[in-house]
């Protein structure tokens, strides 16, 4: 059967890529949504040859977006991973980066407050369907549109643009009613030996272990730990070991299938090292190191929900990023100074007035619209779907 097409828009928000649709352009029906989606990106080829991701976590990404019923909301956010080599369009977890281009996405399609005459920025009121929580996004415009050029430099990001402010309100607990759901350290099983670990529940879940767990500095080149099938294979045993611990699976079988979330990341204590470009970072230029893997795989980066897990977690008393890194004792509001293998990302991190939970998070970002047309499906779904 011949091909259709959706319409559709790309756009790069933070360190991510995503392929952006209204909802009213996509079928009612969601298992036909996630076959458009996983064929848009191409799920099914490890290098996504035949559809527009790329073969990373980061840019097998889909967005959709409607206009909110909610009170004072502008839209609705609802963000999938998509599989790579494998047919998967998860949507349990969410996306930090991509959630300052929703931002731009609503102004530039006319979803969002229209800017008054010389207006060089917007508000947007967001609702993450993901995890149920709001997100206030300051969106840079021009002539009445998301504004893209700026001097604002990100790491990861080759080129400067616009800067994009992201604030979410009461981030913690959204997937399973608490921010630590586990405690502020648990011990996860595997074959090998027994781990302490932090399950943070901010934006999306996490497990945070310390690098030295596992016999590394925390500083190791990704090329070099993404050849290491030993410690990715029981990286992915403490994964599901949490993942069955807090009661998100009802087996360590069924975790397998559960590859969005929750994620983990190795922490170590501030030390020097070089990004792959052979920039130097110095110790006192950060307060934690983190590395992570999205989807079996070491991210080249860190993924954005996974930057505000970070920081929250480091002004949580007692958890593993708060026992490696170098938050300020006593304060309620902080920049956390995050290193990751490309640069330094600062995160802003807001402490309850009780100093137990996590008030709110929000970090920077620039976005880009790459492209908006018409992505073409093949037939085979068409003909599943009966329409379209």
């Amino acid at each position: 059967m011949p091909q259709f097409s959706v319409p559709c828009a790309v756009y790069r928000g933070g360190t991510s890529r995503g392929l952006f649709f209204h909802q009213k352009d996509l079928p009612a029906d969601k298992r036909l949504q996630k076959q458009i989606f996983m064929a848009g990106i191409d799920a099914y080829n490890p290098s996504q040859i035949d559809g527009l991701g790329s073969g990373t976590s980061h840019t097998s990404k889909v967005v959709v977006i409607a206009p909110s019923r909610e009170p004072g909301v502008d839209v609705n956010y609802t963000f999938v991973q998509v599989g790579i080599g494998e047919p998967v369009a998860d949507s349990k977890g969410t996306c930090g980066n991509l959630m300052a281009a929703a931002g731009a996405f609503a102004v530039d399609e006319g979803l969002a407050p229209v800017p008054f005459a010389g207006a060089d920025q917007v508000e947007v009121s967001v609702f993450d369907t993901n995890i149920r929580k709001r997100l206030r996004l300051t969106v840079p415009v021009e002539d009445g549109k998301a504004k893209t050029g700026g001097d604002y430099f990100m790491p990861g990001v080759a080129r400067p643009g616009a800067k994009y402010s992201v604030n979410i309100l009461n981030p913690g607990g959204g997937k399973t009613g608490e921010t630590l759901p586990l405690g502020v350290t648990y011990p996860l099983e595997t074959q090998a030996k027994t781990y302490q670990v932090s399950f943070v529940d901010i934006v999306n879940p996490i497990i945070f272990i310390n690098a030295r767990s596992l016999g590394l500095e925390g500083t190791e080149p990704n090329s070099q730990l993404g050849l290491n099938q030993a410690l990715l294979s029981e990286l992915e045993n403490i994964r599901r070991a949490g993942t069955l611990a807090v009661g998100m699976v009802e087996s360590l079988e069924a975790a397998v299938q559960s590859q969005a979330i929750p994620k983990i990341a190795l922490v170590s204590e501030p030390r020097d090292y070089l990004t792959p470009s052979n920039r130097l970072i110095k110790a006192e230029e950060v307060d934690i190191v983190a590395k992570m893997l999205s989807m079996g795989r070491v991210h080249r980066t860190f993924t954005g929900s996974g930057l505000y897990a970070l920081a929250g977690a480091l002004l949580l008393q007692g958890t593993i990023p708060n026992r490696v890194g170098t938050a300020k004792p006593g304060s309620q509001e902080q920049l956390i100074r995050v290193g990751h293998a490309e640069g330094v990302v600062e995160v802003r991190v807001s402490l309850t007035e009780n100093g137990k939970d996590i008030a709110s998070v929000g970090m920077d970002r620039t976005v880009r619209r790459i492209m908006k047309g018409e992505l073409f499906i093949p037939g085979a779904v068409e003909l599943a779907s009966g329409r379209l």
